[in-house]
């Protein structure tokens, strides 16, 4: 009886253009999108729902953004929608082919304080140039949930839902030290890659 009252979680989709992140959204909520402009402004964004485990997501479409520090009129609109949801869950989209650029905007993001989770998508292109991206490394480091996916295929899409539960909020400090190697690894948690949110 309970899981009927559950509240409606806002999930935000943020990362640089050209990631996948309106193909990874259009996988997760199916036809069921509504496309608005954003308040005040002319910038078009897409919601929709996801329903995973009993729980209903809103999943938002986040114009692109390479940083928090906006340039133009949709970057703006990206800042403003992560600070207008400051109790949203952000799924960080990265290109897996340009995870150094994915990491910059996941690092602002995460200074936020917000539960995060990363979308390694476009796995695909990755394996065709032979680029090799180990995701359970990403999750140990960043301290959050990280899924591989292909937005075009599929792959990845039913567990990315169901990991966006386990979302957690990122400890920079943490990340620093273990980049710096300086946090010892520790047996991951319950089999997954050590977010802790198992």
């Amino acid at each position: 009886m309970a899981d009927s009252t559950k509240k409606k979680i806002t999930v935000l989709m943020v990362g640089n253009p050209n990631v996948g992140k309106s193909a990874l959204f259009n996988r997760m909520t199916g036809a069921n999108a509504m496309v608005s402009n954003y308040p005040g402004t002319t910038v078009d964004f897409t919601s929709g729902t996801l329903i995973e485990g009993r729980q209903e997501y809103e999943i938002i479409d986040v114009p692109g953004t390479y940083s928090l520090e906006p340039r133009d009129a949709a970057e703006e609109v990206a800042v403003r929608m992560i600070r207008d949801h400051p109790d949203a869950v952000v799924m960080i989209v990265f290109d897996a082919t340009k995870i150094d650029r994915g990491l910059y905007i996941a690092l602002e993001v995460m200074e936020q304080g917000m539960l995060c989770i990363v979308a390694v998508n476009m796995m695909d292109t990755a394996h065709d140039k032979k680029i090799s991206v180990d995701t359970a490394d990403l999750q140990k480091v960043l301290g959050v949930p990280v899924v591989a996916t292909t937005a075009t295929s599929g792959e990845g899409i039913r567990e990315l839902a169901e990991q966006i539960r386990k979302a957690q909020v990122a400890d920079l400090d943490k990340i620093i030290k273990r980049l710096n190697g300086e946090i010892p690894d520790k047996k991951s948690v319950g089999g997954c890659g050590g977010c802790g949110g198992c």
